[in-house]
């Protein structure tokens, strides 16, 4: 399990190899995208306990700091580059959506991988989760009310739908049942990324035609975005006085989107072609958060087994 984990990046990028290549029959899936999210959604409500929210109440500085950068920075990255590029409206939304959105369950994933701060990467989660359900439409609609009409409540019903619902129902299903789902846990995080892949893979499959038209332009304007928002989220975080482990783990929650939601709410208010920024974006930031993950987890290996070796050499001289 651990191994196919870790692997996120290169299933994702096959699967949208071959999803481009072979459009058809994943095409055919484009309703299953809501329920699929709802299922991440849930599973990640699943390994929500008190213990996560009392967290927060305890230190929220550095889960505030990052949530403001999430829903501030985001967006407006998001928009500055497309106008930058000129993008065209469609793809405007697109990159708008998926600035807008709270961070993404993936990013738990990654920070356990770059041996980060995973109790303040869940937390972030959780919380930027919780806000999203009403900054996201009300983001959208700031953002974008003079490129096309926003349907604001409607977002917001369809962000309770697809998140706060099943995040809420599997909080209630782990606290009533906490014995059979911690039999189960292990198994969630490489669930969720069988979900997340197939939501990649039938984007891409909706989108393999316009792929090649606007493709590479969209893909630098996410690489960016991620690139930004990754340093961005590491840099504001060290000036504001958090150490390496913590800015580290605000610079992934910060970078890494749900972009799942972003192409859902692309699909379901406005085209295909909106969904195309956030299905790359899916792609990208498991590429390069996995990237981060090997280099800021070796780093830290090197520098506790320094640490060690350095009170090993003390307790021999004092010996």
């Amino acid at each position: 399990m651990a191994l196919f984990n870790q692997l996120f990046p290169l299933w994702a990028l096959l699967l949208s190899v071959i999803a481009f290549l072979f459009n058809e029959p994943f095409s055919l899936f484009e309703g299953a995208i809501v329920p699929l999210l709802a299922g991440v959604m849930f599973m990640m409500g699943l390994t929500l306990s008190q213990e996560d929210f009392l967290r927060i109440s305890k230190d929220p500085r550095a889960v505030l700091i990052g949530v403001l950068l999430q829903f501030l920075l985001m967006p407006f990255l998001a928009l500055t580059l497309a106008s930058m590029l000129q993008l065209s409206n469609q793809l405007t939304v697109g990159m708008v959506l998926v600035g807008s959105c709270a961070g993404g369950t993936a990013s738990n994933v990654i920070c356990y991988l770059a041996k980060g701060d995973v109790a303040l990467s869940i937390s972030m989660t959780m919380t930027s989760t919780l806000i999203g359900v009403f900054a996201t439409p009300f983001l959208c609609a700031f953002y974008l009310s003079e490129t096309v009409s926003v349907d604001t409540f409607g977002i917001l019903m369809s962000i309770v739908q697809m998140v706060f619902l099943p995040v809420f129902a599997g909080v209630l299903v782990n606290h009533f049942i906490h014995a059979q789902v911690a039999e189960l846990e292990k198994y969630l995080p490489s669930l969720s990324i069988v979900f997340i892949l197939l939501i990649i893979a039938i984007v891409v499959a909706l989108n393999s035609a316009s792929l090649v038209d606007f493709g590479l332009l969209t893909l630098v304007a996410v690489i960016l975005h991620n690139s930004f928002g990754l340093a961005g989220g590491f840099f504001v975080s060290r000036l504001c006085g958090f150490n390496l482990k913590q800015s580290q783990t605000i610079a992934i929650e910060v970078g890494m989107q749900n972009s799942g939601l972003g192409v859902a709410l692309a699909l379901q208010y406005f085209s295909a072609t909106a969904a195309l920024p956030g299905a790359l974006f899916s792609v990208w930031h498991n590429i390069s958060g996995s990237i981060l993950a090997s280099l800021w987890g070796k780093k830290r290996d090197s520098f506790e087994y320094l640490m060690k070796d350095e009170e090993h050499l003390k307790s021999d001289k004092v010996n």
